[in-house]
């Protein structure tokens, strides 16, 4: 089987790469898919960078993102969900059917994680049917629990799935993404869970190396440069039934100040020696 055939690059990791440029990189060194985020491609044109894929021959395998559905205020909270359908619409228009959702962290002045997890819950419950009506799934993505105050109260896969699993599978299940859950050793048996219902949507990797960088936004390694036991990742994600695109993921200062044909092709190299 070729080492890439699953292999996907998320725009982020090498987003000084114009979206003409990463297309034409992936389609030189036979990377089948891309994963993209809703503000470059907005810039380019949704219906350009949808015509730009598909004529290159590759897969949208998700939609980065949406999501950040805590708000408390009624008004916010009302733009929070149109900004969601419309990230809905255009995965629909990219031929995607996985949009990834980052949950949004506490609201000013609030420690109410309970109550923020429950408006979550709420906002999926309207947006299931929707997405689901235009063909794509809710893939409610768990960051490491260094992000709950501001980023995602949304920690652990269990958490996750909690949440979830009040929907139908075609709505809404989660992202499984190394460098967030690397250090749980209860996420094997949640990843069964989530395999056990369909609910594996989306699998990213990247690595955790150290020390952080300030703001630790930016700190995902490349793949094989840190702690993270990235076959033993993919072993655990494909026994629980996952067969659909691996996506590397990487936000990192010193990966985007280098030349973006460089890292991709090194990613790819990374990929088939470490994941493929």
């Amino acid at each position: 089987m070729n080492a890439l055939a699953r292999l996907s690059v998320n725009q982020m990791t090498v987003r000084q790469l114009s979206l003409p440029e990463l297309v034409s990189g992936c389609r030189e060194l036979g990377i089948p898919g891309v994963g993209l985020w809703r503000e470059p491609v907005r810039s380019y044109g949704l219906d350009a960078t949808a015509r730009l894929v598909r004529d290159a021959g590759l897969d949208v395998t998700t939609l980065c993102r949406g999501g950040f559905l805590t708000a408390i205020d009624p008004g916010e909270r009302r733009r929070s969900l149109d900004d969601n359908r419309a990230a809905v619409d255009e995965a629909a228009a990219l031929g995607t059917d996985t949009l990834v959702l980052v949950s949004g962290g506490l609201p000013a002045g609030s420690k109410d994680l309970r109550g923020a997890r429950e408006r979550i819950a709420d906002a999926l419950g309207e947006l299931g049917p929707y997405a689901a009506a235009h063909g794509v799934r809710l893939a409610v993505e768990p960051l490491h629990p260094m992000y709950a105050a501001d980023r995602c109260v949304v920690s652990t896969l269990a958490q996750a799935l909690d949440l979830v699993e009040r929907l139908p599978a075609d709505q809404a299940g989660v992202t499984v993404d190394t460098y967030h859950l690397w250090w749980d050793d209860t996420a094997p048996a949640q990843i069964a869970r989530a395999g056990a219902g369909g609910r594996i949507h989306a699998f990213q990797l990247a690595d955790w190396t150290t020390p952080l960088p300030e703001g630790v936004l930016d700190g995902r390694g490349q793949l094989g440069d840190g702690s993270v036991d990235l076959r033993a990742w993919c072993a655990l994600v494909e026994a629980a039934g996952y067969t659909g695109p691996v996506e590397v993921e990487l936000f990192n200062r010193r990966l985007w100040a280098r030349d973006g044909h460089e890292v991709l092709a090194e990613t790819a190299a990374r990929f088939a020696e470490h994941a493929g």
